[in-house]
């Protein structure tokens, strides 16, 4: 143990966030206001143009087939991107774009899409019907039917890894909770990478981002993977899955607490997680960095990277990626900021 394993100071009646007032609550919930070398309206801007212009450019140049259905809802699409060589047998990297549920697009999302596929790996784009259209429990359920559908079609995958920024962490992470039995088909996941994400939605309820999201707590606890993972611990399908949970440096501390207490509850749930806080980036640039090569490549071996030959590391195809799973992080934390 490494003396941070209550950061709510235990019982949840003693959650930090309860005892914030609303207008405090609404600022932690609020990552634009925490940028540092951008204001929030520029950083918002500079974020959806990067994602546009990654986008159109992984359109453009790559193998890929977008608008994909992998439902009958017209809002159930995805986009697949492949590497110059094109096999069943590859690595699928599924993501989840951010917006609070309520904004963001496949279609602005493909950050990551250059780097990774001219390293061999498959990358899946997926759009879900945000709010006010679509309601957290329909998001899940696309999410997981999103899944099940790039397992049907590439059966012979090296690999699925899910990947999701913010609200697109949140619906990666509701993936560990799923019941895949009844889909008639158990995905090949190999690795979650949960980026700058939120596990525990009740605080939300009490900000201005709950208007078409959350009704009651009963919604709120359904849609937390935190809350059933802490009442009713979810043994892993498979062992060798890894889980990290990251976090930026400038992400304010509520985030950082949700992260953190996510990575402690499955650490103690038996999962194989790593948690990592990633210096000097905020909410936006921890996601927008992927766009360049040299943030994608790794401290770990091409071949280890791309095949996932090695016994002991996943697919560990960002530098966020590259630590070495023994729960331990890189970036020296120590306590909660502003403790």
């Amino acid at each position: 143990m490494d003396g941070m394993d209550d950061l709510d100071g235990g019982p949840e009646g003693g959650a930090p966030w309860k005892r914030m007032s609303k207008e405090e609550l609404e600022n932690q919930y609020s990552p634009s206001r925490w940028v540092v070398r951008l204001g929030a309206e520029e950083a918002l801007r500079t974020y959806s143009q990067i994602g546009n212009e990654a986008t159109k450019r992984a359109q453009a140049t790559g193998r890929n087939l977008l608008d994909v259905p992998y439902g009958d809802g017209e809002g159930e699409k995805l986009d697949i991107y492949f590497p110059e060589t094109v096999s069943e047998a590859l690595p699928f990297l599924v993501f989840f774009h951010g917006g609070y549920w309520q904004s963001g697009s496949k279609d602005s999302s493909a950050f990551m899409v250059g780097p990774l596929t001219a390293q061999g790996v498959a990358v899946v784009i997926v759009a879900y019907d945000v709010a006010p259209k679509g309601t957290l429990d329909q998001m899940v359920a696309q999410v997981t039917q999103s899944i099940v559908f790039v397992q049907k079609q590439y059966p012979g995958n090296q690999g699925i890894y899910l990947c999701g920024h913010s609200a697109g962490a949140h619906l990666a992470a509701m993936m560990l909770l799923a019941n895949w039995t009844k889909h008639g088909v158990t995905p090949n996941l190999k690795g979650f990478f949960l980026v700058s994400g939120i596990y525990d939605l009740e605080p939300v309820m009490h900000t201005s981002e709950n208007t078409s999201l959350l009704t009651t707590l009963e919604d709120a606890q359904r849609n937390s993977p935190q809350w059933h993972l802490k009442t009713a611990p979810t043994q892993p399908v498979d062992p060798a899955c890894r889980i990290l949970v990251t976090v930026g440096q400038h992400d304010s501390p509520e985030f950082y607490r949700q992260s953190r207490e996510l990575y402690q509850t499955l650490r103690r749930g038996g999962w194989k997680v790593s948690f990592e806080e990633l210096h000097d980036v905020d909410h936006f640039e921890i996601l927008w960095n992927l766009t360049q090569k040299d943030y994608v490549l790794t401290q770990v071996p091409l071949q280890e990277t791309i095949t996932g030959t090695s016994a002991h590391s996943p697919l560990l195809f960002l530098p966020l990626f590259a630590s070495s799973w023994d729960g331990s992080t890189r970036g020296g934390v120590a306590s909660v900021p502003g403790e």
